[in-house]
């Protein structure tokens, strides 16, 4: 009789367990289809849990506000390939091949087009919500961490600028991908803009001691 009631009561467990997640699924899939159609600010929580189909009070049942969830959904499908993608570019620069740094950099602005609908949103809430430029930042911060080879090549005292640099190549890619793509304020291709941003960003990852000598002068030269 006892197990008949512990192997039910499992079962509703179990049943209740699958149907919160199926809520939150439901709720961050409303929240993605709102932000993308109408931006980050334009959304309210009651525009989201109409959306998809329940309260206010479920909503704050799985996240804590507006922030919150669009936290959730940058970690699912921004943040954790991120972070592997510059796991990647470890090796890339392991490997010293500009080859390889180039189709890296194809493939990192191929990243940008797979996560272009939510961009804006993303940057509308760092501009808006001191907790989400928090949460940004700690996303960037993970980055260089994901690269130990490059940092171990810069060595512990240049940790801090190895890191800035990371930093700022993140940055470049997701602004000039925002006036390329978003915008339409950059006019070329994917490929182009990957091999400019290839000659600009293949030696500066470099730690100075590594970068190949300047081509010397031919004679007469006048600057």
């Amino acid at each position: 009789m006892n197990e008949r009631a512990d192997g039910a009561g499992g079962r509703r467990g179990t049943l209740r367990d699958r149907q919160k997640q199926q809520t939150r699924r439901t709720l961050l899939d409303s929240a993605k289809a709102e932000f993308v159609a109408r931006g980050y600010a334009a959304v309210t929580v009651d525009d989201i849990v109409a959306a998809a189909g329940c309260s206010r009070a479920t909503f704050y049942l799985h996240f804590t506000g507006k922030p919150d969830i669009l936290h959730r959904i940058g970690a699912e499908t921004m943040e954790q390939r991120a972070v592997a993608v510059y796991a990647e570019l470890d090796g890339v620069l392991e490997s010293g091949s500009r080859t390889e740094f180039a189709r890296w950099m194809r493939r990192a602005v191929a990243w940008f087009e797979a996560n272009q609908a939510i961009l804006p949103a993303w940057d509308e809430a760092v501009a808006l919500e001191p907790e989400f430029r928090a949460v940004a930042k700690r996303a960037v911060d993970e980055l260089p961490a994901a690269m130990p080879g490059y940092l171990r090549r810069w060595g512990a005292h240049r940790h801090g600028e190895a890191s800035l640099r990371i930093e700022l190549l993140v940055s470049q890619l997701e602004r000039s991908f925002t006036r390329w793509a978003v915008q339409g304020t950059i006019d070329t291709s994917a490929d182009e803009a990957a091999e400019v941003l290839c000659d600009i960003w293949f030696p500066a990852l470099l730690p100075p001691e590594h970068r190949p000598p300047p081509e010397e002068e031919p004679p007469g030269h006048r600057s």
